[in-house]
């Protein structure tokens, strides 16, 4: 008699591993709320983050939760811009808790997931955040935003913008330098990164 294995077991256990952490992390034992409020982290996190640190972001992920990082995303639309006072508002909706709630449970996640991910992985993913955004997806309470259609708000969205695409440039730039064992030549390596920073250059 043939022995049959559940080829989805190993992806269910490791979730289910993660969402243990998650919700420790909470103080809580409803699994349901743990998992909401990490599904509302991943995707906010998520859509704030250009195309490609999204993507590095998932990689970190098992397999169970990368499907529901990469759920109802569109590439084409992202990094979208919002402040930690919206961050708040969509955070509470998504995961379906008071507002007042936001600041603590977010920065639960980002610690649990701290524990999970590679070490300095939640570091690079925070520094391509606005200062405010940091703060609550560290704990903090949002504070409240400058005046919308001022002319210092727009100059640091421009500057935020610039920063972004040159972080992004000099981060493919360093993945094509990494003395990694591989079948492809230096020489190569370095110009397909060379030709990724160009890209992301110009798309800004």
């Amino acid at each position: 008699m043939t022995h049959r294995t559940d080829p989805l077991a190993h992806a269910q256990h490791t979730a289910h591993e993660w969402l243990g952490v998650v919700a420790a992390r909470l103080g809580t034992e409803d699994r349901d709320y743990a998992y909401r409020t990490l599904r509302a982290w991943l995707h906010l996190v998520r859509d704030r983050l250009t195309v490609d640190s999204a993507v590095h972001l998932a990689a970190q992920l098992p397999e169970y939760f990368r499907g529901v990082f990469y759920d109802g995303w569109v590439p084409s639309r992202v990094p979208v811009r919002y402040d930690a006072a919206e961050f708040t508002g969509l955070f509470a909706r998504e995961a379906g808790i008071s507002a007042a709630d936001v600041p603590g449970a977010s920065g639960a996640i980002s610690t649990a997931l701290s524990e999970l991910f590679s070490p300095g992985q939640l570091d690079h993913v925070f520094a391509l955040m606005p200062a405010g955004l940091r703060g609550e997806l560290g704990g903090e309470a949002p504070v409240p935003p400058a005046p919308r259609k001022s002319p210092e708000h727009l100059r640091l969205n421009a500057l935020e913008d610039t920063v972004l695409a040159l972080s992004e440039a000099v981060a493919a730039l360093a993945r094509g330098l990494e003395e990694l064992p591989t079948e492809e030549p230096a020489r190569g390596r370095v110009a397909k990164a060379a030709q990724e920073a160009h890209r992301i250059l110009m798309a800004k």
